[in-house]
């Protein structure tokens, strides 16, 4: 790693990882039309479909690049760390997309598509500050950024905790119990989205700090 500091190292990571970043603003606002215009849902499901597997294109791109490369920008452990999460993200927005057409869910919660818009705010975060993982002098600014990502998944526990406390109001049958079931699962997935966000951050963070 000191030698790092010292050479060249292989450009193509920082460009990889700030594709990735876009990739998952991108799934997250295909996964906000989806909640908030719930019409040819399958199209929309499967243009998320898709995207996440750009993902994939992505991931594998960075693991083979890891590969082949002797000098990288930054430790190996993050960069495992940061492909698998920036991949796992993308998975779970697909998860939630997936799920609500196989449980052909007529009308989604509103609180779901209210979560969505926090996970696309959280992805809008990355995508800006992803191309400035390897400027050391980006620090502060990086900083900005991972702390309104944190504040974000506040709020999308705030959104998440309020659903689960009403999920089951006035469910008085079979049904309704397996739809409730449900919804709380897809809700639970686009939450797990929101802390896969935070955790990019914070990688990203280390990242940084580690290098400066």
């Amino acid at each position: 790693m000191v030698l790092s500091k010292f050479m060249p190292s292989n450009p193509k990571f920082s460009a990889r990882f700030a594709e990735a970043a876009r990739n998952a603003h991108v799934t997250a606002q295909a996964l906000v039309d989806l909640l908030e215009n719930y019409t040819d849902v399958e199209a929309k499901v499967q243009r998320v479909r898709d995207l996440e597997h750009v993902g994939d294109r992505l991931s594998r791109e960075v693991t083979n690049l890891l590969a082949e490369s002797f000098i990288v920008p930054f430790d190996r452990e993050d960069i495992i760390a940061l492909n698998e999460e920036l991949d796992d993200l993308v998975d779970d927005m697909e998860d939630a997309a997936v799920k609500l057409s196989l449980y052909r869910i007529q009308t989604p919660l509103p609180q779901m598509a209210a979560l969505a818009r926090v996970v696309e705010a959280q992805c809008a975060l990355l995508a800006q500050g992803m191309p400035l993982i390897e400027d050391t002098g980006k620090v502060s600014e990086l900083a900005k950024i991972a702390e309104q990502i944190y504040t974000l998944e506040d709020q999308g526990d705030d959104i998440s905790d309020e659903m689960q406390r009403t999920l089951y109001d006035g469910v008085t049958d079979v049904p309704g119990m397996i739809l409730a079931m449900r919804s709380g699962e897809i809700l639970n997935l686009i939450e797990d989205a929101s802390d896969q966000a935070q955790r990019v951050a914070k990688t990203v963070e280390s990242i940084l700090l580690k290098n400066a």
